[in-house]
């Protein structure tokens, strides 16, 4: 059927709904945390000094992530179970938790990027 069918046939066509086997179409499903993810972030955490939390909303993309920043700019992304969890987290690290969707990402995050760009690390 081409598109110009659609105005030919009046209201009488209907376009139909989403697939039901979302792997046969090639669907993206957002993937869960998992004992990997929590594990990176421990290490992550404990490697690394001046390390804030930032607490990322889940979209339609992926699900509720915790951004770690370090001192210098370096950072991590991981999903996370819940937002809860991740301030949870935070706080039994004893590291400063923030809503990103609040406060942004910090500025020496994204001068860390630029700067590992210009030396061709991203």
């Amino acid at each position: 059927m081409s598109w110009m069918d659609r105005f030919r046939r009046g209201s009488k066509v209907k376009m139909s709904g989403p697939a039901r086997n979302a792997t046969r179409t090639g669907s993206t499903r957002v993937r869960a945390s998992d004992s990997m993810d929590l594990d990176h972030l421990f290490t992550w955490a404990a490697d690394r000094r001046g390390v804030e939390g930032f607490v990322e909303p889940r979209t339609a993309v992926s699900d509720v992530t915790l951004l770690l920043v370090a001192h210098d700019g370096e950072w991590t992304r991981r999903r996370v179970p819940s937002a809860k969890w991740a301030h949870d987290f935070c706080n039994k690290q004893q590291i400063p938790s923030y809503d990103a969707a609040v406060v942004g990402i910090p500025q020496r995050m994204r001068d860390y990027n630029r700067r590992k760009k210009l030396q061709g690390g991203l």
